[in-house]
């Protein structure tokens, strides 16, 4: 399996995709054109949003077709050569994965070695489940079940500020909660980081630590240089 799983599309200052453009490049080699699944994004066009993606990528000769211009998305999945799904709202991308019975489909193209590249919303449902993401529910799948590429949960845009003198739960506070009831490892990817994964192996990329909510009540810790351990 090939993946590539980033936190976020943008840092503050920075255009679209400029952190991260030059690994997607790296990553995809001599691949050429991608598969984009836009089905997170809701206050943007499909349209709008390949777009933004192409102008990203085109510097890199990389051509980007978005899967809602195909009237048959399942056999566009099955002729991708790659495969990137974008962010926006996670319960959304579920949504519409499940109604176009799109999870088996992508999963079994990518263990058939087919790359996958997520972002935010896309990185989440390369998991279980949508469980830990940071988005509201406006919308409600068939169930929480994700596309199960990696077999812990993932906390894109993870971060530990708070608001001062404001009540409300933090996020280790909301992801606590989840470990409690699920037993289950949370990897928590900062702004500008990602995990790659290829031939079995997987590593870290970002400045800043990654941290992993293991049951009963443990946050793992990880230095960037020392994050690889945990996978692998």
């Amino acid at each position: 399996m090939k993946a590539l799983l980033l936190s976020n599309s943008t840092n503050f200052g920075q255009s679209y995709m400029q952190h991260a453009k030059t690994a997607i490049a790296g990553f995809l080699g001599e691949i050429k054109e991608v598969l984009f699944i836009p089905y997170a994004g809701v206050t943007v066009t499909y349209d709008q949003y390949a777009e933004t993606v192409q102008n990203a990528l085109g510097e890199f000769g990389i051509k980007v077709i978005s899967i809602h211009t195909y009237d048959d998305p399942k056999e566009a999945v099955g002729n991708a050569k790659a495969i990137a799904v974008g962010g926006g709202n996670t319960f959304r991308l579920v949504q519409q994965l499940q109604e176009k019975g799109l999870i088996d489909e992508i999963k079994n193209k990518v263990v058939q070695n087919t790359p996958y590249i997520g972002w935010s919303a896309g990185s989440n449902v390369a998991g279980p489940t949508l469980c830990t993401t940071n988005d509201m529910p406006i919308v409600q799948p068939t169930s929480f079940d994700c596309i199960n590429l990696v077999p812990y949960q993932i906390n894109p845009h993870y971060s530990e500020a708070t608001i001062p003198n404001h009540g409300g739960e933090s996020r280790k506070a909301r992801l606590m909660e989840y470990i409690t009831l699920s037993k289950k490892d949370v990897v928590c990817l900062p702004e500008a980081s990602w995990l790659a994964i290829e031939d079995g192996k997987t590593t870290y990329h970002g400045d800043g630590n990654m941290k992993v909510y293991r049951h009963p009540n443990q946050v793992l810790d990880f230095e960037s240089t020392e994050a690889n351990s945990y996978f692998n």
